[in-house]
């Protein structure tokens, strides 16, 4: 991972490029730390290197919190999650423009990804600004934009080569029209018996969820390739517990019936189990 450091644009001039403003969906420009298009409207960077470019509170519940995001990020870095990471960065290598990760947390993917595309540079779309605080470090060639992704997206049409969607919410309309043609959108959702071992400490995965994938993907694009990515293996008391606090239960990890049961499943094999697809935009 190459984290972005002193004299590294906080957002890369190609992301910049693709961006268009949110009050008016005119292209931007990026003068000192503020993005401001021709009508100006202006959004001012923060200082940890992200933009936010939406207009209201973000409803509460809606984003992942700091704890949340904080055990998100120890839990990938530990590398319980490392043969996903390979298979959506092996599914996404060839890209050589713009990629756009749609909830994109605090980066891991995304970086991941840029690490073996050196011509690519990497959008990061996530409703929560305190991971995108983590995701706009993340890498060199990576901006970070805080938007709710079921909205239109503030970007243009056609700008990106390749779009992930790692166990985050599926605009297929957003997809298609942002991806250029010939574009690629990589897929990444858990499968039945993932996490099975943490019963209802982490959401069960639905009945018919590829069925589900096939109806919201379908009608704009075709599935190329798919990859199951299946392990077993011991988890220590810390993955667990980050694992489960990275969801939504991590917001009751205090009460004491899930503690217990959180301490109980400490140390147990544990399974993963994601499906990567590609997809093919067409029309």
């Amino acid at each position: 991972m190459t984290s972005a450091g002193p004299g590294n644009d906080p957002l890369p001039r190609r992301v910049v490029d693709a961006l268009r403003c949110s009050v008016c969906a005119t292209p931007v420009e990026l003068s000192g730390r503020t993005v401001r298009c021709g009508n100006r409207h202006s959004f001012d960077l923060a200082r940890q290197g992200y933009v936010n470019l939406l207009h209201a509170r973000v409803q509460a519940g809606t984003a992942d919190t700091a704890p949340m995001v904080a055990a998100r990020s120890a839990f990938l870095e530990s590398g319980a999650y490392e043969p996903l990471a390979d298979e959506v960065t092996r599914a996404a290598s060839g890209a050589t423009g713009l990629v756009i990760d749609a909830g994109a947390g605090p980066g891991y993917y995304l970086s991941r990804v840029l690490d073996v595309c050196p011509s690519a540079a990497g959008l990061a779309l996530d409703v929560s600004a305190v991971a995108l605080r983590r995701a706009a470090r993340a890498h060199a060639r990576l901006g970070a934009v805080v938007w709710n992704l079921w909205e239109p997206w503030p970007v243009a049409d056609g700008v990106a080569s390749v779009v992930l969607d790692v166990f985050s919410p599926r605009n297929a309309a957003e997809f298609h029209r942002v991806l250029a043609p010939g574009g690629v959108l990589v897929v990444a959702a858990p499968l039945p018996g993932h996490l099975a071992e943490l019963g209802d400490l982490v959401l069960s995965v639905a009945d018919r969820k590829e069925e589900r994938l096939e109806t919201t993907l379908g009608g704009r694009f075709a599935r190329i390739s798919r990859t199951d990515v299946v392990r077993t293996a011991p988890f220590t008391a810390r993955q667990v517990h980050d694992v489960v606090a990275m969801g939504p239960a991590g917001f009751h990890l205090d009460r004491d019936d899930r503690r217990s049961r959180l301490e109980a499943a400490q140390g147990r094999d544990v399974t993963l189990a994601v499906g990567v697809s590609v997809w093919q935009k067409t029309g």
